[in-house]
């Protein structure tokens, strides 16, 4: 519907052994593959949360069912973008309390030697008990606890769905908490102790950014002294989904839409959308990490998590994605 800066991020080692070009266990000695292949791991995931912690690459998504059996999260890891270790059910509802239904989209960040993992529940309405909620763990497979006890976000504010959270670093340290579905955006301040939000100057707590287009899925990144903010546009169940992008001198805005860069290719999947991004640290090499939905599927819940590269033109401009089979060359850290 994902922190570190996205500068930061990318995905790590997790080994599915159901398909053969996948390594079984958490070995570290197979060696890399050319090429990783889509989807990256098998099994129905959406979302794809993209992170870099150490030398390894983490993707934390939605379990990708009906929303009454979404009740649990898995994690997967890999130190090449190629062979991945599954860590299953890193958080569930039995340690969420307040958490029924529809755990989405997680965003996770580390922060003074802890986890903190962001995460939608309960596909909630106005008056009901969701939304945006917290949990910590010691490592980045978990398990993860409850944090707040309750949603850290829990009600409608400038029309936005509170589900689809990110969570971005600007260079001063400020921790922004940037989400929203029904084309609603907002951004807030966290606090640093991720207790809660501060208030803008003007007072306000929650700032509305929305662009032209938007649904849902909002990511940020800082590229060159530029703010790129990126969001899912259509139907999450349809084939049309995709992702546009905006660009701004701050992450406050204001965000005018420069078009779309990620979309179905009919040879290949339809409803390419709610992604995040990873930057190798060092580097101007991007990698997008998102759900599609395969050309046989006509289940709206059967989505699959896939890695292609990314690129910027010579103004800045992202590029339009190729979505492919053979997916990313194997990548270490």
């Amino acid at each position: 519907m994902k922190h570190l800066l996205l500068a930061g991020l990318l995905l790590t080692h997790v080994a599915c052994a159901q398909t053969p070009r996948h390594t079984a266990g958490k070995s570290k000695s197979a060696a890399v593959t050319k090429q990783a292949g889509n989807p990256v791991f098998p099994g129905w995931y959406a979302d794809p949360e993209a992170v870099i912690f150490g030398k390894e690459y983490w993707v934390y998504p939605t379990y990708s069912a009906p929303f009454d059996e979404q009740v649990f999260m898995d994690a997967f890891s890999s130190p090449d973008l190629v062979h991945w270790t599954k860590h299953p059910r890193i958080v569930d509802t039995t340690s969420i309390r307040w958490a029924r239904r529809a755990m989405w989209a997680p965003a996770v960040v580390k922060k003074d030697s802890k986890y903190f993992l962001f995460f939608g529940a309960n596909d909630v309405h106005e008056g009901e008990v969701g939304g945006i909620g917290l949990a910590v763990a010691d490592r980045p497979e978990g398990p993860f606890r409850d944090y707040l006890g309750k949603p850290l976000v829990g009600n409608i504010h400038n029309g936005a769905q509170p589900i689809d959270q990110f969570v971005f670093q600007d260079q001063d340290g400020q921790y922004y908490l940037i989400y929203g579905g029904w084309s609603h955006c907002n951004i807030a301040r966290l606090k640093p102790d991720f207790t809660g939000l501060l208030p803008f100057p003007d007072g306000q707590t929650f700032r509305e950014i929305t662009p032209q287009n938007y649904v849902e899925g909002p990511i940020m990144f800082r590229r060159q002294g530029k703010y790129y903010f990126m969001w899912s546009e259509g139907g999450w169940a349809g084939p049309d989904y995709s992702v546009a992008y905006a660009i701004a001198d701050s992450p406050l805005g204001p965000f005018r839409r420069i078009g779309k860069i990620l979309q179905q290719d009919p040879a290949v999947a339809t409803g390419a959308g709610h992604h995040s991004v990873v930057q190798v640290p060092g580097t101007d090499e991007w990698y997008i990490v998102y759900h599609r939905r395969p050309l046989s599927e006509t289940n709206l819940h059967h989505r699959v998590t896939c890695i292609d590269r990314m690129y910027f033109d010579a103004q800045g401009h992202i590029q339009p994605v190729k979505i492919t089979q053979e997916g990313v060359a194997g990548r270490k850290l």
